[in-house]
């Protein structure tokens, strides 16, 4: 009996681990077994492997042929398990010396010519086999820049099965025409994107106040108000008000945007995604979901980033409740059948509702005909758990004649506006110091309360819990934002005058002493 064994990667989520692809040629009636609990698509690996080795002048045994993935009790998914399994079998059928394939991994899918293919989760794939100390890793040539940001790893890209023949037979390669793209793959979400600046916006100065204290401080906000003010203009230019992610980050969420089909090319995403799923979209797209291995929703695509929901009250209700563990864990768990897959999902909610279904509730001497009983349901569709969870509550009024013209005269950069979130930002880095939390709307409630100088003027916060004004959580809410806008005005402490800014923005009352603390 011949043998061999190639290597590959099991993605679940975010964690992989190396999978041993088995190979053994025995005298037997001519066919192909394959085992270790595989799905429909990697089954159809043995007729996609055979023919390709056919196409490209290969040999393939005549004979019983027996493919085990290794560890057996772990579910496979995925065409990526193409190179390895074709890998396994040439070098069992003495292709090549079956030596060359120790310490290496092989990933992609294999077409009926012999070309290799992309896959998808190329990046966190070569993360997990650099965690398992392999040294090699063979993937398709158009994703080999991808890989090729996991440091300390030898990584060789092939367009062809020859070429990997020739690879491992230490023969000159041969030249081969790239593989058709990936038809899975979002060539465009990789790429940096012209970030819209905030000075676009005309007016509702306090409103681009109220979306500068959520970017200080990691803040969930919801914007509401008539059709037409601006809240899904302020809302786009959130991102462009956030610092650069670090490498580890930006890793992970690259690492994520690979594992969704997005074409990396040949750097790291560095800025912070942005998701903004239309209100139709399904539990499964923005939640993340699949029929056997989950596959990452929205709210993890816009991990460390801004996750905006336009017409809120128009989601699903089931995809709206859904959100309430992922905001106070950052994390979701999918469970499947056969599996549990667990994605990071630390992001910065952003809604925008109007007042009634038709928008015209809020506006003077607007014609709106909404019976009172369906601007409540409407009102009703954001549930009170939802609400509880957002920090800051916006509204927008449309602006008057006189602050438009003056807004369009000029007004300020989202450059400029970054320049004192970043500032902020690295007060909480020093204050927060040798804890689990970065921004001050991750902190939680019992260091906020414990561990940090309570602030001044805290008798209109508790004056507003007695009279149910605000929820135990919203008091938090309250000192989180409290301290954003304190790091915002280089305070030491949040003043009385912060914590009244605060409580405002929370429960959505107008504020007009902003301006006095920035």
């Amino acid at each position: 009996m011949a043998m061999a064994t190639a290597r590959s990667v099991a993605l679940v989520g975010l964690d992989g681990r190396i999978v041993a692809v088995e190979a053994a040629i025995a005298g037997g009636l001519p066919r192909t077994v394959l085992v270790g609990l595989p799905d429909a698509a990697l089954y159809e690996a043995r007729d996609r492997c055979k023919a390709a080795a056919a196409n490209s002048g290969l040999g393939w045994p005549s004979s019983l042929l027996t493919i085990n993935l290794s560890p057996a009790t772990l579910p496979k998914a995925g065409s990526h398990y193409d190179l390895a399994i074709a890998a396994a079998v040439l070098a069992a059928d003495d292709a090549f010396d079956p030596r060359e394939l120790a310490g290496t991994v092989l990933l992609g899918e294999l077409g009926l010519d012999g070309r290799v293919r992309p896959v998808r989760g190329i990046l966190p794939a070569t993360l997990t086999a650099a965690q398992h100390d392999v040294r090699r890793v063979i993937v398709p040539r158009g994703q080999a820049a991808e890989a090729r940001l996991v440091a300390g790893i030898e990584v060789f890209g092939v367009a062809s099965l020859r070429q990997l023949v020739a690879l491992f037979r230490h023969e000159q390669v041969p030249d081969e025409e790239d593989p058709d793209d990936d038809p899975d793959a979002d060539p465009g979400a990789g790429e940096a994107r012209t970030q819209p600046d905030l000075v676009d916006v005309a007016g509702q100065a306090e409103a681009k106040w109220a979306l500068e204290v959520a970017a200080a401080g990691r803040h969930h906000v919801l914007l509401h108000g008539p059709p037409g003010v601006g809240k899904t203009m302020l809302a786009e230019r959130l991102p462009g008000l956030l610092p650069d992610l670090d490498l580890a980050d930006a890793l992970e969420v690259s690492a994520i945007h690979s594992l969704a089909g997005v074409e990396l090319g040949d750097g790291l995403i560095t800025r912070p995604p942005y998701a903004d799923p239309h209100h139709s979209a399904s539990m499964p797209a923005v939640i993340g979901g699949g029929p056997r291995m989950a596959r990452p929703g929205a709210i993890s695509r816009a991990h460390r980033g801004v996750l905006f929901m336009d017409e809120a009250p128009e989601f699903s209700s089931q995809v709206l409740e859904a959100l309430r563990t992922p905001l106070e864990s950052g994390v979701v768990f999918l469970h499947r059948s056969q599996s549990q897959t667990r994605y990071p999902a630390r992001f910065q909610l952003v809604m925008a509702a109007n007042p009634c279904p038709c928008g015209k509730a809020a506006t003077p001497g607007a014609d709106c005909r909404c019976p009172p009983m369906a601007i409540r349901r409407y009102a009703q569709r954001l549930s009170d758990p939802i609400r509880d969870r957002i920090d800051i509550s916006q509204a927008f009024r449309p602006p008057r004649r006189s602050k438009v013209r003056a807004a369009l005269t000029g007004g300020e950069t989202s450059a400029q506006v970054a320049e004192r979130v970043l500032e902020a930002r690295a007060r909480q880095a020093r204050r927060l110091a040798g804890t689990e939390w970065r921004c001050n709307g991750e902190v939680s409630g019992p260091h906020l309360r414990r561990r940090l100088p309570l602030p001044d003027g805290l008798e209109a916060v508790d004056e507003a819990l007695d009279r149910g004004l605000i929820s135990p959580r919203g008091v938090d809410k309250v000192l989180r934002v409290a301290w954003t806008v304190a790091d915002l005005a280089g305070a030491g402490r949040p003043l009385a005058d912060h914590v009244a800014v605060a409580l405002a923005m929370r429960r959505g009352d107008p504020s007009p002493g902003w301006v006095v603390t920035r």
